[in-house]
């Protein structure tokens, strides 16, 4: 079992992909809002009580402006197209040599709401991303990569809880500036948050790149050249095969003749290159990751919602993309809502974020200074 019953954080990154995967597969705003709700009840039922975990909401907030983006870019570049005509904007076309291209003109509601559902899908996938930062841990997802990623893998991992460090580091400025009494907003108020959370990351660096000299950071066996080319050529066929069978499986699925075996090719090219490249990365681990039942069964939970919609937009075309020219009331089916509902598991079989060593080991102090932390956090 894992360190105090916690899920392994691959499971969670596996659910979120999986959740991706299905947005991917439809754009009925019906099935990507569904999408986003569960998505919203599993963060809010299962996300830990940790400062890192707080940066949900930013990616909400993120989804609105996509979908607002690309709704005033389509009634800017091409609102026209379409028999409902809702509002005519003045019209200005460009020369010859940008034929196809105007701005303004007539909006119509088919070309609208097309806007609005592919905006809504690119802020769905945002979210699943948001869901999988806010629910899994990045320092142990940094420690279940294999040795041949780590360097890349800690790239990721640093870039991906910029956002969650800087909403906890404004939190804890706002709560220290409250205590003392100021109550300042508008600019005045940006720019006093500023410094403090710029001052905060600036320190966070330091203690970072402190800790990784510590622990021997970059420290690499004696590996040939032969070998460190036979790690990169597999790598790199392993990428390109992974890419052209995730195109075809998912863009083209009418070419499944190219898909599945490029996808075969790339795995098992990526596999024997992870292998060999994990020998010049000599690193020990203390408490391993290890997949339990209930990591299991959530991360089986997303993928159970990526088949259900893989199948709907293979045989149910219609509930999958709705039509909008013309345009046509979306519909919901079975076997879509039932595994965005088998998706909701992780709600349930994940551990609860209230149990007292949760609260121990993260309790804000009254002065808003950061929690002291664990043996082993960071600190050289």
């Amino acid at each position: 079992m894992n360190r105090h019953g916690e899920l392994h954080p691959l499971a969670w990154w596996l659910w979120a992909i999986g959740m991706a995967t299905a947005a991917s597969r439809t754009t009925n705003p019906l099935l990507l809002l569904l999408i986003i709700a569960v998505l919203g009840y599993v963060v809010a039922a299962r996300r830990p009580a940790q400062g890192w975990a707080r940066g949900f909401r930013a990616y909400l907030i993120l989804g609105l402006v996509v979908v607002a983006i690309r709704t005033v870019f389509h009634i800017i570049f091409g609102g026209g197209l379409g028999e409902t005509v809702l509002v005519r904007l003045p019209e200005l076309r460009l020369p010859e040599w940008a034929a196809g291209i105007r701005l303004g003109g007539a909006v119509s509601a088919e070309g609208l709401a097309s806007a609005l559902y592919d905006g809504l899908r690119l802020a769905t996938l945002l979210i699943c991303v948001g869901a999988a930062v806010t629910l899994a841990e990045p320092r142990r997802l940094l420690r279940t990569l294999p040795g041949a990623l780590y360097e890349l893998g800690l790239v990721v991992v640093v870039a991906i809880s910029l956002a969650p460090q800087l909403v906890e580091s404004a939190l804890r400025v706002r709560r220290a500036r409250a205590l003392r009494g100021a109550s300042g907003r508008g600019l005045r108020a940006v720019r006093s948050i500023g410094m403090p959370v710029l001052a905060m990351a600036l320190d966070r660096a330091v203690s970072l790149a402190a800790a990784m000299d510590a622990r021997g950071y970059g420290r690499s066996g004696s590996v040939s050249a032969g070998t460190r080319r036979l790690t990169a050529g597999l790598l790199l066929m392993g990428l390109l095969g992974l890419s052209l069978g995730a195109y075809g499986v998912l863009a083209a699925p009418e070419q499944g003749s190219v898909g599945l075996p490029s996808l075969l090719v790339g795995v098992l090219a990526c596999v024997a290159g992870l292998a060999v490249g994990s020998r010049r990365v000599l690193r020990s681990r203390y408490r391993a990751e290890r997949v339990d039942p209930r990591s299991a069964a959530v991360a089986a939970s997303g993928m159970v919602a990526a088949v259900c919609l893989l199948v709907t937009s293979r045989y149910d075309v219609a509930t999958a993309y709705p039509s909008t020219y013309p345009l046509d009331v979306p519909q919901l089916a079975l076997l879509p809502v039932l595994g965005l509902l088998i998706a909701l598991a992780p709600a349930w079989v994940a551990r609860s974020p209230t149990s007292p060593d949760s609260r121990a080991t993260e309790r804000p102090s009254a002065t808003g200074a950061e929690p002291t932390p664990a043996v082993g956090a960071g600190r050289s």
